[in-house]
């Protein structure tokens, strides 16, 4: 066997997404597959390191890693109308300077964030942290995540919704670009086929199966949110849209490397239909 390292977060789209792997219900086709659930920041980091054979990432990472890393074109999280908050206390207006809690450096909501308010000022936090620096006051304003965006503290409000200020500076209709996979680049091309294609059954198969694996999952205690919850959350993030990238997601993907590039945040301007793994290479390679 094979052995490939896949890291992903602990949030729930991303458990649901790879647990039809853990669960045996994937043939892997004589890999054998190491998981590790790390942050959304964590994983960045460590894909800046090369450390995971594949990896779960911002999108707004990728292009500082684009040299050792392809795209994945399957377990991606995208908002349609929604995304990302930043919230504070209710009855509190925001200063130009304002203090911030962000979940990581290299996430796509800290790209689009720093785009808006380019004079406040960050600190990095782990984000199942974000809502309590702000309850306390360590920070005046945050950006809630994953599953925090569903349910809050009652004395917290939402000064902006992420999606909205991506769309403002877009000016087209298109979802925001969230999370994706990423692959090393010196894994062999026919191996990166099969590994891609197998995550890709993965995800069809979680998505065929969701009530059964929430059930299990839930039973499990590998979730942070009950049923009524988990459904609503897998039905924005993990969902009919995360089992292959479409055209409309590749143009968000760009537009989104686009902005980071004109305003400075990258060094070159990239294609997303240029990262991804060829996958057409085995087809005509033994036709």
């Amino acid at each position: 066997m094979k052995n490939i390292s896949v890291a992903h977060s602990p949030d729930a789209d991303d458990i649901f997404m790879y647990y039809a792997i853990k669960f045996g219900w994937v043939n892997l086709n004589g890999f054998k597959f190491e998981n590790f659930a790390l942050d959304i920041e964590t994983l960045n980091e460590k894909a800046i390191e090369n450390k995971f054979d594949i990896s779960a990432i911002s999108f707004g990472l990728y292009p500082f890693i684009v040299d050792e890393y392809a795209l994945l074109k399957t377990a991606v999280s995208f908002g349609y109308g929604y995304g990302p908050k930043l919230i504070k206390k209710k009855e509190k207006t925001l200063k130009r300077n304002f203090r911030v809690a962000l979940s990581g450096k290299y996430t796509t909501n800290a790209l689009i964030f720093k785009l808006r308010y380019p004079e406040a000022r960050i600190k990095y936090y782990n984000f199942l942290d974000i809502e309590k620096a702000v309850i306390n006051g360590e920070v005046d304003a945050g950006v809630l995540i994953h599953e925090s965006i569903l349910d809050f503290d009652n004395s917290l409000e939402v000064e902006a919704e992420i999606f909205d200020i991506w769309i403002d500076f877009i000016k087209d209709d298109l979802p925001l670009p969230l999370g994706g996979m990423a692959i090393r680049r010196s894994i062999p091309i026919l191996r990166a086929i099969d590994l891609e294609n197998t995550l890709i059954k993965a995800v069809e198969v979680a998505n065929k199966n969701q009530n059964l694996l929430s059930k299990m999952l839930i039973q499990r205690n590998l979730i942070r949110v009950d049923n009524e919850k988990l459904e609503k959350y897998l039905n924005m993030y993990a969902n009919k849209d995360s089992i292959i990238l479409n055209d409309k997601q590749l143009n968000a993907i760009d537009k989104l490397f686009e902005i980071g590039f004109n305003r400075g945040f990258y060094e070159n301007l990239i294609k997303s239909k240029d990262v991804l793994i060829p996958s057409e290479y085995k087809k005509e390679r033994f036709s």
